[in-house]
């Protein structure tokens, strides 16, 4: 029996985003369907939107930050069912028999044709249903404000697997780089992991700001002898800008075996030094999106600790606004959408 999805589309590259209408093809038998209450809209979305890494195909519906409740599920779907509140983020399927797959790091799947992404070559979140594989639907606890809970999937994963995958300790001095829609998120994260948190902001205004959020402290990163005056005391370093930055002076703020981690996408090669890496032991290198279980993990940890992104609301209908609210720089500092589709 053919179904019909509601969604918003962009038809073209820079063409307002316009009710669109989509077959989905039968369920198939480990896919869920989910009828979306909530999607928050992402950068990356925008990226994809204006087709910024050369892979969007429209017409292109984005929304990768998904909640809402189970509605079908395929007839192999484990533990999830019908009724459930899920969450659904940047991946929507992995081939679950490659080597990463069955090392448990599903978000790393090699596979051309079984790993499967939101919204590159299908259609996204920002419809009335959404399909992926069961694995990929995240149940919410009753204590998390699900109404808040879209962006944890793409911006809150992004921020929290790097401080699992890096092994940081409640004991450690960290740093992050960027107050805005995941260096805020990581603030919360690392506070509540028990550290030392320090906020680096090119903005004074921000320093409150940040110390709300849950920094301990807060540096200046234009000025050099803030920089200087914390050299070699900080464990791990979590940069969230996609700017250019002075990143000898972030890897001289590292203790020896110091890790800093980039999860934003940097536009220009990074030069470092290789001395002061090999002598103090210390590493730059990079992040992806969690697997299922550091999805799960981090939602637990959000229900535990009561950690909810700060957001600004917009209705489904309202899709080009928050687009351009997005590309403003206004967003503070993530926004969910609404859907308001009949």
């Amino acid at each position: 029996m053919s179904q019909t999805f509601k969604a918003y589309a962009a038809p073209a590259k820079g063409e307002k985003l316009k009710p669109f209408e989509f077959d989905p093809g039968a369920l198939r038998e480990e896919q869920v369907e989910i009828a979306v209450e909530y999607c928050g809209l992402c950068h990356s979305d925008l990226s994809m939107y204006e087709n910024e890494w050369g892979m969007t195909a429209y017409p292109f519906v984005p929304g990768h930050e998904v909640v809402g409740k189970v509605v079908a599920i395929g007839d192999h779907v484990k533990t999830i069912s019908v009724g459930q509140r899920v969450g659904l983020g940047w991946f929507s399927g992995s081939c679950m028999s490659c080597h990463q797959c069955l090392s448990g790091d599903h978000n790393l799947c090699t596979s051309p044709t079984g790993r499967e992404e939101t919204i590159i070559n299908r259609y996204g979140g920002f419809a009335d249903r959404v399909r992926c594989h069961w694995l990929w639907a995240t149940p919410l606890p009753e204590a998390l404000d699900y109404t808040k809970a879209g962006p944890l999937f793409c911006g809150g994963i992004t921020v929290f697997n790097p401080i699992l995958q890096s092994g940081v300790k409640p004991t450690d001095r960290v740093g992050v780089i960027g107050i805005g829609g995941l260096g805020h998120m990581a603030l919360a994260f690392l506070n509540k992991w028990g550290c030392e948190v320090t906020a680096f902001t090119s903005s004074d205004s921000k320093r409150e700001e940040a110390m709300k959020l849950g920094a301990h402290n807060v540096v200046n990163s234009r000025d050099k002898a803030q920089l200087k005056k914390i050299a070699g005391s900080l464990n791990f370093i979590l940069t969230t800008v996609n700017a250019t930055l002075d990143w000898q002076s972030y890897i001289d703020a590292l203790a020896p075996k110091g890790k800093m981690v980039t999860v934003g996408v940097i536009g220009e090669p990074v030069q470092l030094a290789a001395f002061p890496l090999i002598a103090g032991q210390k590493s730059f290198s990079g992040s992806p999106l969690g697997s299922p279980s550091t999805t799960e993990l981090m939602i637990n940890f959000c229900a535990r600790h009561h950690i909810a992104p700060v957001t600004e609301s917009f209705k489904f209908s309202e899709i080009n606004e928050a687009f351009e609210h997005l590309k403003a720089g206004k967003a503070r500092y993530r926004i969910v959408l609404t859907n308001d589709i009949k």
